[in-house]
């Protein structure tokens, strides 16, 4: 239960958490923010990790404190080169368990979030959009633990899928980690932090979400045709 309330914390509040890490010193939380971001894009069974306001709130700990001007509580020159490294490890993890594991674990049922929806969505960003897939998944949750793990398994070349896979990972890192260094330190969002990270999960979940949707009224419907 211990795991479990802390992943409910860490979804509910990511600043709260990277500010105990930070009691502990700059380079644990550096541990703790690569270890989290790594895991959610590396090990296809927590695809539920909140990368996207986790970056957030650690830009936000990156950035000067806008009265005083004193350097943020983690130094950016560091947080960035974690962030960036992170998701791109973890995709080359996730590449390889697909590649040699894939088939195996799909078929024992243990990854109940890949769902065959998710399975069958994954499968067509690839057969649509080749290796830039890799890059566009990066930035939908689920989508983006899913697709380095389904593009071992369909056989995308290694040489096709790194490049896309790295530069997914830089763009997506930089863009939300940067989105909480500048923007983080307002006031308007600094009292409603919250809010802000419930917004932020909304607007990562909603495209997966209507992608779900068409899927599945789609199915609906093409059952439907056939059944006239």
């Amino acid at each position: 239960m211990g795991f479990v309330h802390f992943l409910i914390e860490l979804l509910k509040d990511p600043r709260t958490i990277i500010a105990g890490w930070i009691t502990m010193g700059v380079a644990p939380t550096l541990g703790f923010i690569f270890l989290i971001v790594f895991i959610e894009t590396g090990v296809v069974f927590f695809p539920f990790l909140p990368g996207d306001s986790l970056l957030f709130a650690a830009g936000f700990f990156a950035a000067p404190d806008a009265a005083t001007g004193k350097p943020g509580a983690l130094p950016i020159v560091a947080l960035l080169p974690v962030v960036w490294i992170a998701p791109i490890v973890g995709d080359q993890c996730n590449y390889f368990i697909g590649h040699f594991f894939g088939r195996r674990i799909i078929a024992s049922g243990k990854v109940k979030a890949l769902t065959p929806e998710r399975m069958d969505k994954t499968e067509a960003m690839i057969e649509k959009w080749g290796p830039l897939a890799v890059f566009i998944g990066r930035f939908f949750p689920f989508i983006r633990t899913f697709m380095p793990f389904i593009s071992g398994i369909s056989g995308m070349r290694w040489a096709r899928f790194t490049p896309f896979s790295m530069l997914g990972g830089l763009t997506w890192a930089t863009l939300f980690t940067l989105l909480g260094y500048f923007f983080g330190g307002i006031k308007a969002v600094q009292d409603h932090f919250e809010l802000v990270i419930v917004a932020i999960l909304l607007i990562s979940i909603l495209p997966t979400v209507i992608g779900l949707l068409k899927a599945k009224f789609g199915t609906k419907k093409q059952s439907a045709r056939h059944g006239k």
